[in-house]
């Protein structure tokens, strides 16, 4: 049995899902309420995660979170949602009600943005039952108390080139809690944050417009084919 493989059945329409680069299986995942996450799609492009192969989406964005926003992607998704729920410009009881809201619409967590302060963060891990994943995008922070001290039960690494770098540091102070890195959108990112410790990595799919464009090329051969 152990030299099977499971079945693979791509049905015809859905020919151009997003897929995660297989080696994120590598990763050890984190167990949410019985269901393991290892693969997450960074994207709040409702097309794309309708039609993509990841555990979870981390739906995070520059601007104000809204109810509006967050109720659509975990309405399109037909995976869990890790909801942004702001911290950094957004603040204070706006962050509260919105994070109570996502957990009411069936976001799996939220995600808390990097200036959050901790105070705040032990305060909304009482009011709602839903993992609260706090942004970590500096070696400059007090790693130690934003991972051990902060009340967060989850860790999202999003350092740019020194996510790697966060992670280890990371790992030093806790070699077991639970940690989400940004991948990038490479194999070998993805790797390099694995190793690290990254137990759940963040994959960024190919945009909308690129996607397109390689639809476009195959519709364009064929035209040529036909005349």
């Amino acid at each position: 049995m152990k030299d099977k493989k499971a079945p693979t059945i791509n049905t015809k329409l859905r020919g151009h899902t997003v897929m995660i680069p297989e080696n994120i299986r590598r990763a050890t995942g984190i167990i949410i309420n019985g269901k393991r996450v290892k693969s997450i799609l960074f994207s709040t492009d409702v097309s794309i995660i309708a039609n993509c192969n990841a555990d979870a989406v981390i739906a995070v964005y520059p601007f104000t979170p809204t109810l509006q926003i967050t109720k659509s992607i975990i309405d399109v998704a037909q995976i869990p949602v890790f909801a942004g729920v702001g911290g950094g410009t957004t603040a204070g009881d706006r962050v509260r009600e919105i994070a109570l809201d996502a957990e009411l619409h069936g976001a799996i967590g939220v995600v808390l943005n990097a200036p959050t302060k901790t105070d705040f963060i032990q305060k909304l891990v009482d009011y709602v039952d839903i993992p609260i994943v706090l942004s970590i995008v500096s070696l400059d922070e007090d790693l130690e108390e934003r991972m051990l001290h902060s009340g967060a039960e989850i860790i999202n690494v999003s350092g740019g080139k020194n996510t790697v770098e966060i992670v280890k540091a990371l790992r030093k102070l806790d070699p077991d809690f639970p940690i989400i890195a940004t991948g990038g959108p490479t194999s070998e990112s993805i790797d390099a944050v694995i190793e690290a410790g990254a137990n759940a990595v963040t994959y960024t799919p190919p945009t909308n417009g690129e996607i397109f464009k390689t639809l476009m090329e195959d519709y364009r051969s064929r035209v040529k084919v036909s005349e």
